[in-house]
């Protein structure tokens, strides 16, 4: 794998980092991985769900964004969804302006649904599939792009999560495309509190579907 780690200059001038993991070959396919305001790529959803894009032949995109730095601290939550959308979008094309990926699955988690819930309405993502991690379902623009979504999608919430909303979930299931899963007992984390083993077997059952995905 070859590891290309740059920063560009996102919303209001600050800098957003990312990596970008290229396959030994060219490779047409690109997995964009959004994360959460304090869940890292680095965290066991996303690490894993890197890895089985990789074994998948994509290139992967991570957008490392740091909404918990001091600089975001007086956003209102309407300008921090402004924020990463700019950024993630951005980031995107100073990677893509270059390159001729055909095929894209966009995973995001929690406040990163808000920047892939932008993004999916680009033309370039036609036919792309969408993993949603813990998606924000209270958020109309979150819900809105889950319920419309016409490609293959996969999500993924708890039922101990305080952003789970059983109508909002269950008006969600009526779009064919989205195979979503509530995984019962799990928070925002969609682990089990308390229960490390238990944990770790729902995620090898995340991850399980992810890879057949």
């Amino acid at each position: 794998m070859k590891l290309q780690r740059a920063s560009i200059e996102g919303y209001k001038r600050h800098t957003v980092d990312y990596l970008l993991i290229r396959q030994e070959e060219t490779s047409s396919r690109l997995a964009v991985v959004l994360p959460g305001a304090g869940y890292t790529a680095q965290a066991p959803l996303l690490h894993f769900a890197t890895d089985i894009y990789l074994q998948k032949g994509y290139d992967v995109l991570n957008v490392n964004y740091r909404y918990n730095d001091s600089f975001y601290d007086d956003f209102t939550m309407e300008e921090l969804s402004d924020a990463i959308r700019f950024d993630v979008g951005a980031v995107i094309d100073a990677v893509t302006v270059d390159a001729s990926y055909e095929k894209f699955c966009l995973i995001g988690k929690s406040l990163g649904t808000i920047a892939m819930a932008s993004e999916l309405k680009r033309p370039m993502y036609q036919g792309a599939k969408a993993v949603w991690l813990t998606p924000l379902i209270k958020r109309p623009d979150v819900f809105e792009a889950m319920h419309t979504f016409p490609h293959q999608a996969l999500g993924f919430i708890g039922d101990k999560d305080p952003i789970y909303d059983a109508g909002l979930y269950n008006q969600l299931e009526a779009n064919p495309q989205l195979d979503l899963r509530l995984v019962p007992g799990t928070d925002h984390s969609l682990e089990l509190p308390g229960k490390p083993i238990a944990s770790i077997e729902i995620l090898k059952e995340i991850m399980a579907e992810i890879e057949k995905f």
